[in-house]
């Protein structure tokens, strides 16, 4: 260990860094999406977080980042983020990325946090390629990839896993929308429930779902996509612009309302450059559900990106998720499971 000069990364290093980003995806050792040395930079020299690079014998020998605990939209106080470790490898089985993780622990844990999280939450996002496709990509790693051999790594470094994700895909070319949907949809208006866009002329409410689903994330979803559609501009938001470019316009947001309330909705719905069917996620109110409201909604939503122009979509869902069904019966299928991993910092 004393060899090894662990310190913050010098921008001049992006070249090494991009070529080992570049070289473990090319291997097949990561899923990541290759990058440029303009993506890197973007991606990692920001005031998101901070990278720390590792020296041994005077050479580059790696590099790790982790985010800051901090107010971007699905944190949680405590909470940093640990983004990626990255040895090459001939200099791995030195003790190199565990001396990387020790410093971004102790780093984060001057900054207050008191947990290093592996999570879709991270405000860096990274792509990754979907495995058995024709080279479609999704805009998040929702976790730990259980299959890479940084699994175990993790694992040896005190980091716990929390829950498992499972990342679930659906070829659209050909879909077809389940003609039961109609029926489906159609009870439910017999019931007062209604699915469908985002109106924006009607003036529903949807802090009462918020509070019931106990989720501060989904608020603001709601609240950046309705104001768009309001003052009839683009998302403001750069945290749900698909390929972090600015949308157009006001994006169709699928809804279902019941006495003026916002009970369930998906999207915004958009496409991402590589024709992925983007959207934030999906979220029916607790009071709500078994209703097949959920199933509505994401036939809808499937429908919408066909009618778009894309050409796939994806997403990740916990394993013991309720709504895996909704998913499964719709024609996905699951790809990957990765896991949500903690580490405690009270004991550094």
């Amino acid at each position: 260990m004393k060899d090894i000069l662990i310190r913050r990364i010098r921008v001049q290093e992006d070249t090494d860094a991009v070529k080992l980003w570049n070289g473990c995806a090319e291997a097949g050792e990561t899923l990541y999406t290759p990058m440029t040395r303009l993506e890197f930079r973007h991606k990692f020299f920001n005031p998101a977080g901070v990278m720390a690079a590792a020296e041994y014998g005077g050479r580059f020998a790696g590099f790790a980042h982790a985010a800051y605990p901090g107010t971007f939209p699905g944190a949680k106080p405590g909470r940093a983020y640990l983004t990626v470790v990255m040895v090459p490898p001939s200099f791995r089985g030195l003790g190199i990325g565990r001396a990387l993780v020790n410093d971004l622990k102790r780093r984060m844990k001057a900054l207050n946090a008191e947990s290093l999280w592996i999570s879709s939450v991270n405000p860096v996002n990274l792509s990754w390629r979907i495995p058995g496709t024709p080279g479609h990509g999704h805009n998040n790693m929702p976790g730990a990839d259980m299959a890479a051999d940084g699994f175990g790594f993790l694992l040896s470094q005190g980091f716990e896993t929390v829950c498992r994700e499972e990342a679930m895909y659906l070829n659209l070319a050909g879909c077809q929308i389940d003609p039961a949907m109609q029926d489906l949809r159609q009870r439910l208006l017999s019931e007062g429930i209604y699915t469908g866009r985002y109106d924006p002329a009607r003036d529903y409410g949807f802090d009462r779902m918020c509070d019931r689903v106990g989720s501060e994330y989904w608020r603001f979803v709601l609240r950046t996509e309705i104001a768009a559609w309001k003052t009839q501009t683009p998302n403001a938001d750069p945290a749900l612009w698909a390929d972090g470019i600015p949308p157009k316009g006001p994006r169709p947001l699928l809804i279902a309302a019941h006495e003026g309330e916002i009970i369930g909705f998906t999207g915004p719905v958009d496409v991402q450059k590589n024709g992925r069917g983007w959207f934030t996620g999906i979220c029916v109110d607790p009071a709500y559900r078994r209703r097949g409201i959920g199933k509505a909604l994401f036939h809808m939503l499937l429908q919408s990106f066909a009618e778009s122009g894309a050409s796939y979509t994806s997403l990740f869902t916990g394993t013991d998720n309720p709504a895996r069904s909704i998913y499964l019966s719709a024609g996905m299928r699951g790809v990957r499971l990765f896991a949500l991993m903690r580490a405690g910092l009270t004991e550094l």
